[in-house]
């Protein structure tokens, strides 16, 4: 089968890699792709939100099945649009993928169905906000309502820092127009946990759990990024927790969907906080997260492929889910500057040095034969082992294996799993 992903990442790298290793597949595309991935696929020069062209070169090229990755295409309805013109695709409709294009939707679905969230109040009037914020007063957590690449929660310690995180959300517009809504809620403390589920309605098959690493620098110091590094598993945290995560949280967010009339299908993640009342939510995504699913994905076992057919004909609820004991670890390689400005086009050695961990890449492109730096997060460089300090130790070592200047990466990725 003929099978195109969309997007441009870390993420589609990792699901191009574990999709390469399908038999049943016979040609791989990525529009748009990025440097590694075109090692593995062809990259056609298509945006994630061109639907037109990307449902005309589906078409005019049979392609099988396309796999939309990226938030912003599912949000604007990129899976409609492909199966009104007669093309498979995986991946939640519209209807659907609002649990994360608004979290003043997931919010209130929460509410209403009685699943564990911290408290909040949504709000389209800055004056408003501002009240509501200070009756309420700090540590606190302000998010814009829309996408924003993974940068629109501001987790604010002082009324201070709170105040500046508001007005640069609704009023200077920071992230556009999805800061038009904004979502104040409740601070709440604990261990972070990510559970992503293959999702077909009301059948829910969870994945391993992964931590995520958001704050660019050290100890969770510093702004909020895309993530700078995940691990998996998370052997400090009593799997009985993460059973009870499932039980009261995902598999009812799922219900919960269906009986809205906005049945989920696809990748259903879910960004968790391990409070001392239990598990709680704090985001929903519609999709793999990034960079979850570069240490997801070399953990499974069974053939993606296989589970995405098995989710659009209706017979996940049948097929055996196996996944690998061994950890993984990724490291994040980020440009000079991220998540502020940074530069491009920054010569990038040492790949081809890089023999015992998997490098997925991020942000980069081929310039007169040369792989150079292309976005903020560069590369996931992912160790395996027997146990997470082996895995860890494979990620940091070949990951100093590779060069570009201003390269900045945190330290202590899974370290909280070796206490």
């Amino acid at each position: 089968m003929k099978v195109m992903v969309i997007g441009r990442g870390g993420r589609e790298h990792a699901i191009i890699w574990a999709l390469s290793q399908s038999p049943k597949i016979t040609k791989l595309l990525c529009a748009p792709g990025n440097g590694g991935i075109a090692e593995l696929a062809e990259c056609v020069p298509i945006g994630e939100l061109e639907f037109d062209k990307i449902s005309d070169y589906a078409l005019e090229n049979k392609v099988d099945l396309v796999f939309v990755a990226p938030d912003d295409p599912l949000a604007a309805g990129l899976v409609d649009h492909l199966e009104s013109h007669g093309i498979r695709a995986y991946g939640p409709n519209k209807d659907a993928a609002i649990i994360e294009g608004s979290k003043a939707f997931m919010k209130n679905l929460l509410k209403t169905y009685r699943i564990p969230t911290a408290a909040y109040e949504s709000f389209d009037n800055y004056e408003e906000a501002l009240g509501y914020l200070r009756k309420q007063g700090a540590p606190i957590v302000i998010k814009a309502d829309g996408l924003a690449a993974g940068k629109g929660v501001i987790v604010a310690q002082t009324m201070e820092e709170a105040e500046e995180a508001l007005k640069s959300i609704m009023v200077d517009q920071a992230f556009g127009a999805s800061g038009n809504r904004v979502v104040i809620e409740e601070f709440l403390t604990g261990q972070e946990m990510s559970l992503l589920a293959f999702v077909d309605g009301t059948v829910v098959r969870p994945m391993v759990p992964s931590q995520d690493h958001k704050p660019v620098f050290d100890n969770d110091q510093g702004p909020n990024t895309g993530g700078m590094g995940t691990y998996s598993p998370v052997p400090h945290i009593d799997p009985a927790i993460v059973q009870e995560a499932l039980e009261t949280i995902v598999i009812p967010t799922a219900e919960a969907m269906v009986k809205e009339g906005r049945p989920f299908r696809g990748v259903l993640y879910a960004g968790l906080m391990l409070t001392p009342d239990g598990p709680k939510t704090i985001e929903f995504n519609a999709r793999f997260g990034d960079p979850e699913t570069q240490v997801l994905l070399p953990r499974l076992k069974t053939d993606l492929f296989e589970i995405v057919l098995a989710t659009l004909e209706g017979r996940l609820g049948e097929l055996e889910i196996e996944w690998s004991e061994e950890a993984a670890v990724c490291v994040i390689l980020a440009s000079p500057g991220y998540p502020g400005l940074y530069p491009k086009g920054l010569v990038i050695d040492g790949l081809a040095d890089v023999k015992d961990a998997l490098v997925f890449h991020a942000g980069t492109a081929v310039e007169n034969g040369r792989t150079v730096t292309a976005g903020g997060r560069v590369l996931g460089v992912v160790g395996k082992g027997r146990d997470i300090a082996e895995a860890r130790e494979r990620a940091y070592a070949e990951a100093d294996k590779i060069r570009f200047e201003g390269k900045h990466y945190r330290t202590d990725i899974a370290k909280k799993a070796l206490v």
